[in-house]
């Protein structure tokens, strides 16, 4: 029996989070405070983040365990401890809470007990996830169904990683691979937008990680359905619905995608036809493809073409998913969170179509030991489609060093036309001088640190 059977939301009125800074974490934790219960919680470090959580009501500390934790927390009858698995093991408030037998929970298990009370739409996939979530989730709110959602990014359009209509059946949850959280969903119906290797510190092998996914796909509702991108070695035992960017084949195909007096269009084949001349409110190759994904389940679900085309050109994107910083005649900067070679051969192929014969220049920071060492050649082989290559240190996350796996070591791979390893206030000095092309800062870490100060140095 899974341990969430013998869980009801309704026994607790305060929840304490370990972790709280976190992008899924601070959803969470908005929720619950959106609802009424008191809500606190210890992060590493401040943040943007944890200032906007302390500006709407929730306490925040940053000192490991002592007296920080507020007394009425540690009464555990009526409070919900939720932590998040990227914490070390070690950390001592887990401990504290573990030796007290509290009631203590991952976050994917409380957004698995929270979607139990409506129709889950999950957004699963190694790429594209917090894009095509968001955009799921301004489509539906901008219609008559409305939707709940928790979010992996801070969208545009809400400014905010939370959308909260109480009345809607529909909840939108990012199904995050990472720890195998996604299986503790059990989710209405489901887009899964790839399934490239990745995590392999957890899974151990590529078979394993599909695997994963299989165990997701199977999760899904009969009476829901799977719309997944064509080629995916995934099966459900609810209706699937495939879709692809220029297919004869998928049930849903992106085609034509074009770049027309500032507007980024395409035309979509879908079951019931052609919706010629579709507008989208952000460019790029693999934003077409994740809006294909969003036709077909928002179609599945009763949606007009009309509300799906006007979600679409009205939705504004997510912070640090090809977000535009400066836009001028002679000087693009694009920011983006792009942490594996598939997810940058798409930046970087998007960026070629929008803007053909501007020079490239690409500052990236590589996202944990264990992936650049599994990913060594095919960063090396994405980056070098950049006119200029500025290579940060590794960020560790998580992580210890490992021998041999250096950004050092990765900048000798690469072939771009010109490559640097720099910190991030050298790359930072040297990309502010910069006067034409296309800038890019592409990374998981704490890339975006630079991301303001180069801003304002560029526009």
């Amino acid at each position: 029996m899974d341990k969430l059977d013998n869980i009801q939301l309704s026994q607790f009125n305060r929840a304490y989070f370990i972790g709280i800074g976190g992008i899924g974490m601070s959803a969470l934790a908005r929720y619950f405070n959106a609802i009424g219960w008191e809500v606190a919680g210890y992060d590493k470090t401040p943040s943007p983040l944890t200032d906007e959580l302390q500006n709407e009501g929730i306490k925040v500390h940053f000192e490991d365990f002592g007296p920080s934790i507020p007394a009425q927390f540690k009464v555990k009858e009526q409070t919900l401890v939720i932590y998040t698995p990227a914490i070390p093991k070690n950390l001592g408030e887990l401990l504290f809470f573990q030796n007290a037998e509290a009631q203590l929970f991952k976050r994917s298990e409380v957004l698995g007990l929270l979607t139990r009370q409506s129709k889950g739409l999950g957004v699963a996939g190694t790429h594209g996830k917090t894009t095509t979530s968001s955009m799921l989730a301004h489509i539906l709110n901008e219609s008559e169904l409305k939707c709940n959602a928790f979010l992996g990014g801070i969208a545009t359009n809400f400014n905010s990683n939370l959308v909260l209509n109480p009345t809607s059946e529909y909840t939108v949850i990012e199904a995050d691979e990472f720890d195998r959280s996604f299986l503790k969903l059990t989710p209405f119906a489901s887009i899964i937008t790839s399934t490239d290797p990745d995590h392999l510190d957890i899974y151990g092998d590529a078979r394993v990680f599909l695997e994963g996914f299989q165990m997701y796909a199977q999760l899904i509702q009969t009476e829901g359905c799977l719309v997944k991108k064509e080629g995916l070695e995934v099966s459900s035992k609810a209706k699937t619905i495939s879709y692809a960017i220029e297919s004869k084949t998928a049930d849903y195909s992106g085609a034509d995608l074009r770049f027309v007096e500032g507007k980024f269009l395409m035309n979509v084949r879908t079951p019931n036809g052609v919706m010629a001349n579709v507008q989208l409110g952000i460019p790029g190759i693999h934003n077409a493809e994740n809006a294909v994904a969003c036709i077909a389940l928002t179609q599945f679900l009763g949606l007009s073409e009309e509300e799906i085309r006007m979600g679409l050109s009205s939705f504004l994107g997510v912070k640090r998913r090809f977000e535009y910083k400066v836009k001028k005649e002679d000087l693009v900067y694009i920011d983006d969170y792009a942490h594996h070679p598939t997810e940058i051969h798409a930046l970087v192929s998007s960026v070629r179509l929008l803007y053909p014969g501007k020079k490239i220049i690409g500052v990236f920071q590589p996202h944990l030991f264990s992936r650049t060492r599994d990913f060594f050649d095919g960063f090396a082989k994405e980056l070098s489609a950049l006119d200029e290559v500025i290579l940060l240190p590794i960020y560790p996350a998580r992580e210890e060093p490992i021998a041999g796996v250096t950004s050092d070591v990765l900048l000798g791979k690469i072939s771009a036309p010109s490559k640097m390893l720099l910190s991030p206030n050298e790359a930072l000095g040297y990309v502010s001088k910069i006067e034409a092309g296309v800038v890019l800062t592409i990374g998981a870490g704490d890339i975006d640190r630079i991301v303001e100060p180069l801003k304002n140095a560029l526009i």
